[in-house]
């Protein structure tokens, strides 16, 4: 089976949960092919990322000139295609959130990755996030001969799904992924009815190097680690004033706010003003390897964000046997049970996170290990990059069975039934076999 897969920006640091289902779906025969709208300016500091930058094709390294001449030939050659699909952009700008042009850059986008999509013998496209790359998506398939689906993170996708055309993407995809239960019920509130049993849960899976790490005791230290991008999702804010309360009650810690984002000079400042400094250190973005250096060197990760649909940092800390800090939104409570994996307290909410890290880190390191432990089965059983990608590459199987009039390998999934719901996949063997 060969398919595309298409992301707004491969490879990234930020992406590496991307990178761990490609090549998962590889590791099972399922031969991908890379394409990104831009990626080729960053800095990357993970060698695998280096790596997928070589095999990744860019519609946008050429600039947007080349890339309306490339579409304006490909519409000259299909103008009955490049009409519906210029249509189709030009229905995204209203009410939305981008320009007329910034659609018709995409329909060229689309236009051309059709092209190179028909050039290869490709007929499945991939996309992840909602957002433009899913709209891309979408014209590609409407510019070509394609089948179209996308995988669903969130928060951008729910917060506006009238500006992103969200229902409109579900209609016309082939099938949709969310990658938590709660991702799921969020699009199936956008969904058409008849569309909603197309909507499944694929988790995402953690690489060999999490799945196989011993899982080493906790630390006898006062550091608690905090990794993600420096933003107001995150809530690095609200985490600083629950150390500020730790001080006053005379609790010793220090924190690690591995990650980088447009919040950082506020964040720096604040740690200043705060006086801070001794306690509290900013990495910047760090490779996959330094991560699991500092879970393994740290009493817990704490993630004090105000909304997420399920970080994929959580799922590495457990498996290397680390307890989390984190909050009652979007799909963490699904992994993360309080009192077993860790704790979570409400959004926002200063007091309780401090109890909460003052709790972790006057709690005897015997205690957290054992927490921990139970964590690393827990996420292996949920959340292995293989059975994943398993459950994905039946649903691209039942997609091309679909569009080919044969009878499908599985039946589709549906929400009624536990175990389906669980599953995500299109597979009954998986189903019968595995717990989600």
């Amino acid at each position: 089976m060969r398919i595309a897969y298409l992301v707004n920006q491969y490879p990234k640091v930020s992406h590496t949960f991307i990178r761990r289902e490609i090549l998962a779906l590889e590791a099972q025969g399922v031969e991908v092919a890379r394409f990104a709208l831009r990626g080729w300016d960053a800095d990357l500091v993970d060698p695998q990322d280096a790596q997928e930058r070589t095999r990744t094709r860019y519609l946008l390294q050429d600039g947007v000139p080349a890339l309306l001449l490339d579409a304006l030939r490909q519409a000259l050659r299909h103008p009955a295609r490049a009409w519906t699909a210029l249509s189709l952009a030009v229905s995204m700008a209203w009410k939305g959130d981008r320009t007329l042009a910034h659609h018709l850059i995409s329909w060229a986008e689309g236009a051309r990755l059709a092209r190179w999509m028909g050039q290869a013998g490709l007929t499945h496209l991939h996309a992840h996030f909602g957002t433009n790359s899913a709209e891309v998506a979408m014209l590609a398939a409407a510019s070509g001969p394609l089948r179209f689906s996308f995988t669903v993170h969130g928060s951008d996708e729910w917060d506006q799904p009238r500006q992103y055309k969200l229902r409109e993407k579900i209609e016309r995809a082939a099938f949709v992924v969310g990658i938590s239960h709660y991702t799921r019920a969020q699009l199936v509130r956008w969904a058409r009815a008849q569309d909603r049993h197309r909507i499944h849960v694929v988790h995402c899976g953690l690489d060999a190097a999490f799945l196989e790490a011993a899982v080493r005791p906790v630390p006898d230290v006062h550091r608690i680690v905090c990794v993600g991008r420096l933003c107001r999702e995150k809530a690095q804010g609200v985490l600083l004033d629950a150390l500020l309360l730790l001080r006053e009650r005379g609790v010793r810690f220090e924190l690690v706010l591995a990650g980088d984002g447009e919040l950082r000079p506020e964040i720096e400042r604040r740690i200043v003003d705060e006086g801070l400094q001794q306690q509290v250190h900013i990495t910047g973005w760090v490779s996959s390897q330094r991560v699991r250096e500092l879970l393994d060197s740290s009493r817990a990760l704490v993630l004090p964000s105000l909304m997420e649909a399920l970080p994929v940092v959580i799922m590495e800390a457990m498996a290397l046997g680390r307890p989390v800090i984190a909050t009652y939104v979007g799909g963490i409570p699904e992994l993360v049970r309080p009192g077993h994996d860790g704790w979570l307290v409400p959004a926002g909410h200063v007091s309780a996170l401090a109890d909460a890290l003052e709790a972790a880190l006057r709690s005897p390191v015997e205690q957290l290990t054992a927490m921990g432990r139970g964590s690393h089965g827990r996420v292996l059983q949920r959340h292995h990059a293989q059975h994943e990608a398993s459950r994905l590459a039946a649903l691209f199987r039942d997609a091309a069975a679909l569009a080919s009039g044969q009878t499908q390998t599985s039946p589709t999934v549906g929400p009624p039934q536990r175990s389906e719901f669980e599953a995500g996949s299109a597979s009954r063997a998986l189903q019968r076999g595995e717990q989600a």
